[in-house]
């Protein structure tokens, strides 16, 4: 294993070394938690499609393959969809706003009312995000080292939190970079023909398995449509996504580039799906599904490719778990701390104060989040409880927002209060894994939403005058708004990025 131990220690120290690179670049508040919005197409597709295939797409994908069969591919295609649509049909007018999360949307369109509770509800699901994703490390250093849960989780959390911590969202984008690269080799040009040469190629796999392991709706109707509700419907929404629409340097990046990272996932669904199928051939009696992914590296692969799978299974979740850190710390300074001490918006004068606060934050949100990994053992329930809190409570005053001209402010906060109570109740009547919880915390926030929205004063004109100059990209002047970054030197490469 020495080869294979040296490929993930220069891994990791690269990683370290990108949280340094990162540190000189960030200098403003811009360049730390989007930086600087000026990515190009092939940086931002490479780290939208890093953020969205963490652990769960990798090594739960690879599960669901061994337990389902094709039909596994289904809750990594769902992401896939969901990330195709908000690039096609949102990221242009997300990426014109010029803001730094969700809940300042939400200020904007709905009048400076809406985003204090908008913004806990946000952190809830990017900290249990953020959570779940640390928890994996466990899994994966257990194989590469033989280590106890506690000091893998630490492990892996520490380089994540360091790496960010340093240089905010430039090093997050460098090393995302890094992680989409590592993955593509390892995953679906080394792992995937692998794995399916090893199982006898697909004809074996064909005479092997029982038909329904090739049967695209194997995994059940209702199952595909709650993974649309959660998985497709949550990546419109989530404050680590659309922290990565911010950094695109034009509309045409986030639509397009986007659009590329979209199907890169669709792809890598299929593949994880058919690794899961080959190993069900190999290792027909495993006592889990999500060993699956483990066992076919550790036991098929020859060294040194070996060490660059797991190198890849370490960034798939490395990169998931970075992202949710600041999205997790930009929401509780930006949207809970700075409201809960009156703060106003910085100028462009105090941005540089500002990064100093966020890095902070960071350390805070990535302590907290690594002590809780530590304490809590069922990653599903925790990602369930995630998604069922940020569908359920936020998808219909964002959408309605974007969508509904006759939405209010009232029907936002009663649309979040009553679809997060709702949520919250519902996973205690039917348990966290049911699939109520969040139909019917979703259908009762749509409700109230529309006849609260009906029943109160409609938003005042000049505030959805702004709004809509904002989502032109033009002040409320009409005007082309103005971006403090636009003057500054790019990093070097950065422009052909």
């Amino acid at each position: 294993m020495a080869v294979d131990y040296a490929v993930i220690v220069v891994y990791l120290a690269g990683m370290l070394a990108m949280g340094w690179w990162g540190m000189r670049r960030a200098k403003s508040k811009s360049e730390f938690l989007v930086a600087g919005r000026r990515l190009g197409p092939w940086m931002y597709s490479g780290t939208m499609a890093a953020i969205v295939l963490g652990g769960a797409s990798t090594i739960g994908g690879v599960g669901l393959g061994y337990q389902y069969g094709l039909s596994g591919a289904w809750m990594v295609f769902t992401i896939g969809l969901g990330l195709l649509a908000l690039s096609v049909f949102f990221s242009a007018r997300i990426a014109r706003l010029k803001v730094y999360t969700v809940s300042e949307m939400l200020d904007l369109r709905y009048g400076g009312r809406a985003g204090l509770i908008s913004g806990v509800v946000m952190w809830a699901y990017t900290l249990m995000l953020a959570v779940t994703s640390t928890i994996a490390y466990a899994t994966i250093f257990d194989v590469l080292f033989d280590l106890n849960r506690t000091l893998s989780i630490i492990l892996g959390g520490a380089i994540v939190v360091a790496y960010s911590t340093l240089g905010g969202m430039w090093s997050i984008t460098l090393t995302d970079m890094v992680q989409f690269v590592v993955k593509t080799i390892g995953v679906l040009l080394l792992l995937l023909p692998i794995a399916v040469i090893k199982a006898g190629g697909f004809s074996e796999m064909k005479a092997q398995l029982p038909t329904e392991y090739f049967d695209p709706l194997g995994i059940g109707g209702e199952t595909i449509f709650t993974y649309v509700l959660i998985y497709t419907f949550g990546m419109l929404i989530g404050q680590d996504i659309w922290q990565r629409v911010f950094t695109a340097r034009s509309d045409r990046t986030a639509r397009w580039g986007g659009t590329v990272a979209g199907t890169y996932c669709l792809v890598y669904a299929v593949a994880g799906a058919v690794i899961g199928t080959a190993a069900k051939v190999m290792y027909p009696k495993l006592p889990s599904a999500d060993a699956a992914f483990a066992t076919i590296v550790k036991d098929e692969l020859p060294v040194g490719v070996r060490g660059l799978v797991l190198a890849a299974a370490l960034a798939a979740v490395m990169s998931t778990s970075s992202g949710a850190l600041i999205a997790c710390a930009t929401v509780a300074n930006n949207d809970i701390w700075s409201r809960l001490r009156g703060a106003v918006g910085a100028g462009d004068g105090e941005e540089r104060d500002e990064v100093k606060g966020n890095r902070v934050f960071i350390l805070i949100m990535g302590i907290a989040v690594i002590a809780i990994a530590i304490a809590l053992n069922n990653v599903v329930e925790a990602l369930t409880v995630a998604y069922n809190l940020l569908v359920g409570g936020l998808l219909v005053p964002i959408l309605g927002g974007l969508l509904w001209r006759r939405g209010t402010a009232a029907g936002a906060l009663a649309a979040v209060s009553v679809g997060g109570i709702a949520v919250i109740g519902l996973m205690a009547t039917y348990g966290i894994l049911a699939n109520e919880p969040v139909y019917y915390g979703l259908l009762s926030s749509l409700t109230v939403y529309v006849i609260v929205s009906l029943a109160t004063k409609p938003t005042d004109a000049a505030v959805l005058v702004a709004w809509r100059a904002r989502l032109a990209g033009r002040d409320a002047d009409g005007a082309e708004a103005a971006d403090p970054v636009a003057a500054q030197p790019l990093p070097s490469g950065a422009g052909q990025a």
